[in-house]
């Protein structure tokens, strides 16, 4: 049985290996369009700023070591440009002589991967891309050379931004141009709009609802204003790479992404595909969606060869698990964000806190801050989002799984998570997110979100009490407050009876004692949810321009 792959990256490589582990036997070639696989794409930026200064650090495997362990017949430089179904059989072109052949298969495995969006842009010839090792030479000795040390980026993705990090690193003046009114459009603002005044104080300039409208080799100009700059890259998405199989006939979903079945098996049943050209299952709608992520592309190869095996194998729907981080600050996402949840109207319910990373007594403790989001009937965890510089990845990891297993925001308080004073606090932001979740979900604190402060203001009969301390309330306080410390509003709750009070405080913590203290004296009150700290941010990221 032979079986071919088209793409020697994450997906292709992982269903080769995979397939030569369960069959010692089995006829494996690889035909690859660029001069590398198996190389490390997320590294690529690193590889800018000599933070990853070995070139060869990228390059995982070669054609020669792959022969070496797991005999694989590995092509590089050779471009399929066809797939006859009928024959079982493709036309591959050897891009270095120039040749056409034809080359016959059991099994085809497309994983193509994506390619980078080209935007409209007269002059879009002078930006560059980084997507494969050879984008990364031709971005690096453009950064080698570059004299006025001024860069423009496009697009305020993942890419975008470690790509501006690493520019900033080597030495550059760095303006990032996004179109939409935030970076990171999956993220909410309240979460987002830290880690973009984060980027900001390391020196990004940031240009939202922008575009680039024209590039020459010494400027762009953005929203008609021109900007010296020798080097402009290009990092506005990407898009499925799917010309083979849309030219085979295949079938594709919605998405515009590759259709395949559990088995990621297409509408041929002798051809496979897998990674960023094939959408994936959504596990909270079981829509089709595309998760351009390495972690899927290599499970779904090894899928793939389990499947040609012969294995009884099924695909896990996506629940979407991501990361970034810039200069020390890390802000990580994983299952439904609130935008998606309405989009769908799917019910949910979102609260927010803000713990530290580790105990608070121990040095070097910093925030997180949080978001989760629940189903407000069952409980049942749907997604989070976090940003800080210290304890984002584990808690979203956690998160993750939590929402793999089916478990309860409930769930979470009996979470049993390693403690220690320099690893976490004895109510690591897991439990407390769980706590926070019960109180919410068993209606013990009824709470609001920082955008619907200025609507429940409106309402009649109402008063909003800032109830942290007067240094806290001088430094900076929501507009319309009165300020009451929590210590001492049972002072205070004769001005407050008959009233409906609004109660906030930094995080959400006190705003929560208050509330109790109102409720037990027969006062109606509602806690702010994250408090001042989300307010601001949301606020903030909602007045950018």
């Amino acid at each position: 049985m032979k079986t071919i792959i088209v793409g020697g990256v994450a997906s292709g490589m992982s269903a080769a290996t995979r397939l030569r582990r369960l069959q010692e036997d089995a006829d494996i070639t690889v035909y690859e369009m660029g001069e590398n696989v198996s190389y490390a794409n997320c590294g690529l930026p690193y590889f800018l700023s000599d933070t990853i200064s070995d070139r060869n650090a990228l390059l995982l495997q070669t054609p020669q070591s792959l022969h070496d362990r797991f005999r694989l017949d590995v092509q590089v430089n050779h471009m399929v440009t066809a797939i006859n179904k009928n024959q079982k059989s493709i036309t591959v072109k050897n891009l270095i002589s120039g040749e056409s052949f034809e080359d016959h298969y059991d099994f085809l495995v497309l994983a193509t991967g994506a390619k980078p969006r080209q935007p409209e842009i007269n002059g879009i010839e002078y930006a560059l891309s980084l997507r494969d090792v050879a984008d990364a030479d031709a971005l690096k000795a453009a950064v080698q050379t570059s004299v006025s040390k001024t860069a423009v980026i496009i697009g305020g993705g993942f890419i975008g931004i470690e790509t501006a990090e690493n520019l900033v690193h080597a030495g550059f003046d760095v303006h990032l141009v996004q179109r939409g009114n935030q970076l990171l459009g999956q993220v909410e603002p309240e979460i987002v709009e830290v880690f973009q005044k984060h980027l900001e104080s390391n020196g990004i300039k940031l240009h939202l609802n922008s575009a680039v409208t024209g590039i020459t080799p010494n400027a762009v100009s953005i929203n008609g204003n021109s900007l010296e700059c020798d080097l402009v890259v290009s990092a506005a998405g990407v898009e499925p790479d799917n010309q083979l199989a849309r030219e085979a006939g295949l079938k594709f979903g919605k998405t515009a992404g590759l259709w395949v079945d559990e088995q990621q098996r297409t509408s041929d049943e002798y051809i496979f595909a897998a990674g960023d050209a094939v959408e994936k299952h959504d596990y909270f709608t079981n829509g089709e969606t595309l998760v351009p992520l390495a972690n899927l592309a290599n499970r779904h190869g090894r899928l793939i060869a389990d499947a040609i095996a012969g294995l009884p194998v099924k695909a896990a729907n996506s629940i979407s698990t991501a990361i970034i981080g810039a200069f020390g600050m890390a802000l990580a996402t994983t299952g439904l964000s609130p935008a998606k949840a309405r989009a769908s109207k799917l019910p949910h319910q979102v609260i927010h806190i803000h713990p530290g990373s580790h105990a608070g007594y121990y040095p070097g403790a910093k925030r997180i801050s949080m978001l989760v989001l629940f189903e407000p009937e069952t409980g049942k965890l749907l997604g989070a989002q976090a940003v800080g510089e210290d304890g984002v990845d584990k808690r979203i990891d956690v998160i993750s799984t939590a929402i793999f297993g089916g478990l309860s925001v409930n769930d979470l308080m009996d979470l049993e998570l390693a403690y220690s004073p320099q690893y976490g606090s004895a109510k690591d932001p897991i439990n407390h997110a769980g706590y926070v979740g019960n109180n919410v979900l068993t209606g013990r604190t009824p709470t609001f979100q920082w955008h619907e402060l200025e609507a429940q203001l409106a309402k009649p009969n109402t008063v909003l009490v800032d109830v942290r301390s007067a240094s806290e309330n001088q430094a900076g306080t929501t507009p319309n407050s009165i300020n009451i410390s929590v210590d001492d509003l049972r002072d205070h709750l004769k001005p407050l009876e008959g009233k409906r009070v609004l109660v906030h405080c930094q995080v959400g913590q006190r705003g929560h004692t208050a509330t109790q203290i109102l409720r037990g004296h027969g006062i109606d009150a509602l806690n702010l949810d994250g408090g001042y700290l989300t307010w601001r941010a949301g606020t903030d990221a909602k007045e950018r321009k």
